[in-house]
């Protein structure tokens, strides 16, 4: 059983920027790859990002290319998404994602077998 924690959400005006973290439970952390995804209220969850268990390769949606980044430290089993340049409609519960593979992710919800809680991101004025 893989366990994940994100953290970093708050509140933050457009234009601005903030970086969640994702930290995993076990050992091993380094054969998972990792996914983030948001879902706003009233919407269904949308993929974001991912990046492979080595951290070489990662996908971006269309809607937060060349603004956010997603990298990885598996000395430290976490996961990272820093958002710049964030918009309102950023606003969302943001959950992070693991499959254990050494194939390229996807931002496909159905592909992941662990969840976290979610942290909440909310861009406003």
């Amino acid at each position: 059983q893989l366990l994940l924690v994100e953290s970093g959400g708050g509140v933050v005006q457009p234009g601005g920027s903030l970086t969640l973290s994702c930290t995993g439970s076990r050992d091993r952390f380094d054969s998972y790859a990792i996914g983030w995804f948001r879902q706003a209220p009233g919407k269904g969850r949308e993929g974001v990002s991912c990046i492979r268990h080595s951290g070489f390769n990662a996908r971006y949606s269309d809607s937060v290319r060349d603004r956010f980044t997603i990298s990885r430290d598996n000395a430290k089993k976490t996961v990272y998404l820093q958002m710049n340049s964030l918009k309102p409609e950023d606003t969302a519960v943001y959950y992070c994602a693991a499959r254990h593979s050494s194939f390229e992710c996807t931002n496909s919800t159905t592909w992941y077998n662990y969840w976290g809680q979610g942290t909440q991101v909310t861009v406003s004025t």
